[in-house]
């Protein structure tokens, strides 16, 4: 993965996870074109809104981003999803007769965890998950959607990423975790974070439930 075309966005996307972009500026529709042309993939680095200086992507750890569907509108605008699938971190910017960023970048993975923390791995990706499920269906409840939940990956390193995806993170701290090169950290953010927040949801979620029996409950005998 020696050399990537760069799509700066305000936004963090993680490997396993789906994400749907309108594309419109007239640089990124030539991305497009040249990607779909060849079936490449491109590369999404986190760029904060006002932050236009491209020296900033150097350093930065981004998600390859695969198209998976395009939907190409008379206007020449496109409604794209894509699919994160492996990180990599930008090295330098390189110039191109492109009029978007194209970045010199290498793959970017996980640490090897030490051994004998493959147990505890397990045992913490056994806690986070189940907190996710009860801070999800808290979620749905509020919302007054009849949905199942969403499907959580096996895989541990991937788990950290599919929660850290669909939770309420800022920007700071997604990135923060496609940057980190542990799984077990991640997992370990992700449990002090959403054990904070599921007394909350869960009782929010109560008093939501509570309100919509309002009338419908059983009548008091006189």
């Amino acid at each position: 993965m020696p050399r990537l075309p760069i799509f700066p966005l305000p936004l963090v996307l993680f490997p396993g996870a789906t994400l749907p972009l309108h594309i419109f500026e007239p640089r990124y529709r030539q991305l497009l074109e040249d990607c779909l042309g060849d079936g490449s993939p491109f590369g999404i680095a986190c760029q904060p809104h006002g932050n236009a200086d491209v020296a900033s992507l150097v350093g930065m750890v981004g998600c390859v981003a695969r198209i998976v569907r395009s939907d190409i509108l008379p206007d020449g605008r496109s409604n794209i999803v894509v699919e994160g699938t492996q990180r990599f971190v930008v090295r330098r910017i390189v110039p191109t007769d492109r009029a978007y960023h194209v970045g010199d970048v290498d793959g970017y993975d996980d640490d090897a965890e030490p051994a004998d923390a493959a147990a505890d791995l397990v045992r913490l990706a056994g806690r986070v998950r189940p907190l996710f499920l009860r801070v999800a269906a808290a979620a749905r409840a509020i919302a007054n959607e009849r949905v199942e939940g969403p499907h959580l990956p096996d895989d541990s390193a991937l788990l950290s990423f599919a929660i850290a995806g669909l939770i309420d993170l800022d920007l700071d701290t997604r990135q923060q975790m496609l940057a980190s090169r542990s799984a077990l950290a991640r997992l370990r953010e992700l449990e002090r974070l959403l054990g904070s927040a599921a007394p909350v949801i869960e009782s929010r979620a109560s008093v939501h439930r509570r309100a919509g029996q309002n009338g419908h409950g059983p009548h008091p005998q006189a």
